[in-house]
């Protein structure tokens, strides 16, 4: 589960994220215009402002792998006070033109479980994400090309030089996705909540 992985014993350390920690949600922390897409912006995760729509995602139907379907609205605005209150992991949202489409969970393997099974390497950057919505007149493709854009937002403004990922080992559809990024298929693990498969996609440089 991307939230309930989170270690909260771990001291925090400087890492790829370390700039981000402690801004206030809503704060914009990337816009560019992606061909294909339109203007993507990518902001700080304001639970004012976002929890409502976050809430109709996560329990929408097709997203029980992400594991919040469960929770009230109260309860996800506390998970996620949670995640804002920690300095390795952090939850981002995705506007294409204006329109929220996408949750972006950004964190330090080094300081979640998944680092106690595979070998952090520097440049290591752990990230989940998920696709809400997209704008009615988009084509088809838009939710690859939005995963393509994401992935370099997050890389260009940490440095990433690989992204890990982790999804249930069940996800048959998040697994094709992450090869037709490029990902590389790495081994089944046993984590807190589930049983995982690592995925690692080279950025390209």
């Amino acid at each position: 589960m991307p939230v309930a992985d989170v270690r909260s014993g771990v001291p925090a350390a400087r890492g790829l994220t370390a700039a981000w920690a402690g801004l206030r949600g809503g704060t914009v922390l990337d816009e560019r215009t992606v061909d294909g897409l339109g203007v993507l912006t990518t902001s700080v995760l304001d639970l004012d402002a976002d929890l409502a729509t976050l809430h109709a995602w996560v329990t929408a139907r097709g997203t029980g792998f992400w594991g919040l379907g469960h929770l009230t609205a109260d309860e996800l605005r506390e998970t996620y006070a949670f995640v804002a209150s920690l300095d390795h992991h952090h939850a981002l949202l995705a506007r294409v033109d204006g329109l929220p489409v996408a949750l972006v969970q950004a964190y330090e393997p080094a300081h979640d479980p998944v680092g106690d099974v595979y070998d952090v390497a520097p440049g290591d950057l752990g990230m989940h994400v998920l696709v809400g919505a997209r704008p009615p007149d988009r084509a088809r493709g838009f939710s690859q090309r939005l995963m393509v854009a994401l992935l370099r937002v997050v890389a260009d403004r940490t440095g990433a030089t690989r992204v890990v990922g982790e999804p249930d080992a069940g996800n048959a559809a998040m697994l094709r996705r992450a090869e037709l990024l490029g990902a590389v298929l790495g081994p089944e693990v046993d984590l807190p909540t589930k049983r995982a498969r690592l995925t690692f996609l080279d950025v390209p440089a």
